[in-house]
């Protein structure tokens, strides 16, 4: 073979090869591109999550079954996929709000009021025709008829920044120089179980979570003392939230009563319905000026 000859199989060759090396990476590459893309269009495409944390005034069991129906059916009107969240007690709750790691949450007026101002939740939602009340309780068999025969006694509340069920009842009690040791356990519901068994003569808590107690508990318990009313609970969003996300939420929270099945819904929660709510609403939270406990995160992050 002649030198020319040669060399027009070596291009040829070298032809091939690339013609094969660009099917190679066409076929290699063009179905991961296809599949990113893909993943764009669906993601842009498939509803937003909004995490919603919830005061965690009961078990967490409990309050997921509460309110993840509440949450589904919410999901369902505004076609956002709302996420129930809550914590395993009211301090790591507290962490959480502090840290922001909540898109909305349902939180008690005072910690409203303290998380308002950092990270910046702002309320758009509240319960509608109702003001909350602390109360204290003691077992139905007690002999206790006043406040005045708690004195020198060892009470059960949620903990320090439990509004109403803990801060209310405790300012009470010292308004009328009543000496007593706070023992904190977690939970509303851990309130109610320890003096139903007779660990504590009497506990703060609300109305509301009372009345959701199990027949067999809280037959056992009696109401003694109930506080004036305040603006309760506030549904409130964090910043990051886009005003058109939080209004498309607080308009399905506010029409669920226009249905028999939010109704229900609503009744489960012990809520009379849902209204919208604006900042001002918790002034008189705030003009309380109840000092913020120790252990309360964002005393320390605003020093």
């Amino acid at each position: 073979m002649n030198t020319f000859n040669q060399q027009q199989n070596v291009w040829a060759c070298a032809r091939a090869t690339r013609r094969r090396l660009i099917y190679f990476f066409f076929f290699l590459f063009v179905p991961c591109t296809t599949n990113i893309l893909a993943g764009t269009v669906a993601d842009a495409t498939s509803p937003d999550t909004i995490t919603f944390g919830v005061v965690p005034q009961q078990s967490a069991s409990k309050l997921a079954r509460l309110w993840t129906p509440f949450f589904e059916q919410l999901s369902s009107v505004t076609d956002y996929r709302i996420e129930f969240k809550t914590a395993p007690d009211i301090p790591e709750f507290e962490q959480r709000l502090a840290n922001g790691e909540y898109d909305m949450a349902y939180m008690n007026p005072y910690h409203y009021t303290v998380f308002h101002e950092h990270p910046g939740y702002q309320a758009f939602a509240r319960e509608r025709d109702k003001l909350l009340k602390g109360i204290l309780v003691v077992r139905t068999d007690s002999t206790y008829e006043d406040l005045e025969e708690l004195s020198g006694k060892t009470l059960a509340f949620p903990s320090p920044a439990a509004f109403a069920a803990s801060m209310v009842t405790r300012a009470s009690l010292q308004n009328r120089s009543i000496p007593f040791e706070a023992k904190y356990v977690s939970s509303h519901d851990s309130v109610y179980r320890s003096v139903a068994k007779g660990l504590y003569p009497a506990g703060g808590g609300v109305i509301r979570t009372f009345n959701n107690l199990e027949d067999a508990i809280r037959k056992q318990l009696r109401i003694l003392w109930i506080s004036p009313g305040y603006t309760p609970h506030a549904f409130a969003a964090h910043p990051r939230l886009e005003s058109a996300v939080v209004t498309a939420i607080q308009t399905g929270m506010v029409q669920l009563d226009q249905t028999a099945e939010g109704r229900a819904l609503l009744e489960n929660l012990e809520l009379n319905g849902i209204m919208q709510a604006s900042d001002e609403e918790w002034n008189d939270i705030r003009s309380l000026h109840l000092q913020s406990p120790d252990n309360l995160i964002p005393a320390a992050s605003r020093q």
